[in-house]
């Protein structure tokens, strides 16, 4: 691609593992950014406070918005995202979890 054909478009991929050490207070985090959501209508509402407090994991999806992650990036602006958490077995020792594993070739994802 030539400079005019290079695309404007970047696609950022961010993996985390967090850890919880207060669940109920990440919870009540959650809860309270719920209830504070207007536009959130209120089945939907009630599926989201019972879903917070049975998973952490899905606590923590209520309360991290890629928005926020990118919106202070001079020259940038959201188009798209998606993210999901889950709980994990972590283990910061094992071998397994190489913080340099997606590093390589990228065609060996396709």
């Amino acid at each position: 691609m030539t400079g005019d054909e290079t695309s404007r478009f970047v696609r950022l991929r961010v993996e985390m593992v967090v850890e919880v050490g207060d669940a109920e207070k990440l919870t009540g985090a959650a809860l309270g950014r719920i209830a504070e959501d207007e536009h959130m209508p209120a089945e939907e509402r009630t599926h989201a406070e019972a879903t917070v407090q049975e998973d952490v994991a899905e606590a923590i999806a209520y309360l991290v918005d890629p928005f926020d992650l990118v919106s202070q990036v001079p020259g940038t602006e959201l188009t798209q995202a998606s993210w999901s958490s889950e709980l994990i077995d972590y283990d910061p020792d094992s071998p397994d979890w190489d913080p340099d594993e997606h590093d390589g070739d990228e065609d060996d994802e396709l």
